[in-house]
């Protein structure tokens, strides 16, 4: 057995065909064959169904199993070996909103990328309760969202502070406000974040502590539909104050001050603890907590 034919077999299980395998692998079908024979010899047992479509034998799935793990272990190797030769690089994933990713990412990653050239990053965009569990688990290196709950599991590093505001459009009757209270907000219609969502849980802990319910007549996936939907004046929301800076500062939404929602909340790093750190995510984390807040908040 040999490395070449466990990245065969697992990428002939992700193509479920040995032509489209060769071709990513640039071999030949008939070597492709080859390699997966030799391993059915080897151990003795059928790893592919080779009837139309290609699938995966009970044997072939548990022997997938352990090949990741062992291809896993392999390039883990290859990255501590490139790590002695003291040049920051490697592969990032990186968990975080579509509000953090499309205001505070570019002008980190700009930088990075311009400093490190070898350091290759992967967004991945998710709600703030599936990147905690996402770094827990593996599946991305660093999450960067609201630090609301600890996880004795987890490092946190808080970057800024943000709060969440009332956004109307200003043809909406509440934009003539400058300041209210929760309990002015009783009845009115809200376009609100799904429930998962950090704004959502702090809309839902506020209103619940003075007695209320908000009146939610729709809910988006993300800010940047949210600020769609206020702009068209289908309902009022709360959300981010970073995410909707740029239509506060245009002019396109009006931001009502709301007292019981004058509460900033951390937005941070968050990676495993006890995990091996590369050297990419070494760079990374380090000039990320050497930044000032104004890098990521602006100065606007």
């Amino acid at each position: 057995m040999n490395i070449n034919q466990l990245e065969t077999l697992l990428t002939i299980s992700r193509t479920m065909s040995f032509r489209k395998a060769g071709e990513m692998l640039n071999l030949t079908q008939p070597a492709v064959s080859a390699q997966i024979k030799s391993l059915e010899d080897e151990f003795g047992t059928m790893l592919i169904d080779r009837n139309q479509p290609v699938t995966l034998t009970d044997s072939g799935k548990l022997f997938l199993e352990h090949a990741e793990k062992i291809l896993g272990t392999v390039d883990e190797l290859k990255q501590k070996l490139a790590d002695m030769s003291q040049i920051p690089q490697g592969h990032i994933q990186i968990g975080t909103t579509t509000s953090i990713a499309m205001q505070i990412l570019p002008r980190i990653l700009s930088y990075f990328q311009e400093e490190y050239p070898n350091i290759k990053t992967a967004i991945h965009s998710m709600n703030s309760s599936q990147i905690m569990a996402a770094v827990e688990n593996g599946s991305i290196d660093i999450g960067i969202g609201y630090l609301f709950d600890k996880n004795p599991n987890l490092e946190m590093s808080p970057l800024y502070y943000d709060t969440f505001e009332l956004i109307v459009s200003h043809a909406h009757p509440l934009s003539k406000y400058s300041h209210l209270s929760v309990e002015n907000l009783r009845n009115v219609p809200f376009i609100l974040l799904t429930p998962e969502t950090a704004a959502r849980r702090f809309v839902e802990q506020v209103f619940k502590s003075y007695g209320l319910v908000p009146n939610v007549v729709m809910e988006v996936s993300s800010s940047e539909e949210v600020k769609r939907m206020v702009e068209l004046n289908l309902g009022a929301s709360i959300i981010s104050k970073l995410s909707a800076s740029k239509e506060l500062r245009t002019g396109t939404l009006a931001c009502i001050k709301v007292d019981e929602f004058d509460i900033t909340h951390p937005v941070g790093l968050m990676y495993k603890s006890g995990r091996y750190v590369n050297s990419a995510m070494q760079q990374f984390l380090r000039d990320l907590k050497g930044m000032p807040e104004t890098q990521f908040i602006g100065t606007e």
